[in-house]
């Protein structure tokens, strides 16, 4: 299932080719091959250790690759100067594990505060429109005036989420958008996901270790294995698999933690 000796794909929002990355001795990536295409959800699954959360800064130019071709939006991410960087980080929204929302400010302001730091020529009248459409996108209007102390971890993680959104970004990168939820509140955040990816059209990857999860919200499933994509496509697909490593993380999910 390796995309190994092709070309990144034009058509794809994002397109990895060959890409490795190591750190002294420890070898985290080892030709990594991966696409994903406009307005669909690839869930990016992995044991912990095994390089997702590095994947995704090399996405965002926080770590270089040693070999490889990382290309976003069309562009080529390792070689882009410092201005043309930022820009492009401007159309990535990164939804982060612990939502990362200022304490100290209201939901509103935590909301505000990317605007006011990446679009200073916005009225106060579209700052306003902005926040309200977000939160309605997330369904917590009726959030806008609390303090994050106030919300349940489901709330701080859509409001999390409504923060990323309010700079309409082209492409979602979900940091295990679902970890330390219960599974009533995982349907809710993984139903949201989706309404994401309907209303605004986004390219999405969901860094993931929950299945149901990845069951529900994943268009493609990419699974990481010693530092490759060694399994890519449907759900069913990726886990019709006798790979002792592949049936480990599937029974581990949906057998091991069911019993007493």
């Amino acid at each position: 299932m390796s995309a190994s000796g092709r070309p990144p794909d034009p058509e794809a929002a994002i397109s990895l080719r060959g890409v490795t990355k190591s750190f002294g001795d420890l070898h985290v990536l080892k030709g990594v091959d991966l696409d994903v295409f406009p307005a669909e959800n690839v869930v990016v699954l992995g044991r912990s250790g095994t390089g997702k959360s590095v994947l995704i800064k090399i996405l965002v130019g926080l770590l270089t690759p040693d070999e490889g071709t990382v290309m976003v939006l069309g562009q080529e991410v390792p070689k882009l100067p410092r201005k043309e960087l930022d820009a492009l980080r401007r159309r990535v929204g990164f939804s982060f594990q612990g939502s990362a929302l200022y304490d100290s400010m209201t939901v509103a302001e935590n909301l505000e505060f990317p605007l006011r730091m990446n679009l200073p020529e916005l009225s106060r009248a579209d700052i306003e429109e902005r926040v309200r459409a977000a939160l309605d996108d997330v369904g917590l209007a009726q959030s806008y005036g609390q303090m994050p102390a106030e919300l349940s971890g489901g709330q701080r993680k859509r409001i999390g989420i409504a923060r990323t959104l309010i700079l309409r970004p082209e492409i979602m990168l979900y940091d295990e958008p679902t970890a330390g939820l219960d599974p009533v509140t995982c349907t809710e955040i993984n139903d949201l996901m989706n309404e994401v990816q309907e209303t605004h059209h986004t390219a999405s990857i969901i860094i993931t270790h929950d299945l149901t999860c990845a069951r529900q919200t994943g268009d493609r499933v990419a699974m990481l294995l010693d530092g490759q994509m060694e399994r890519v496509g449907s759900f069913d697909e990726v886990f019709d698999s006798d790979d002792p490593r592949v049936r480990g993380f599937y029974d581990y999910n949906f057998t091991e933690r069911d019993q007493p």
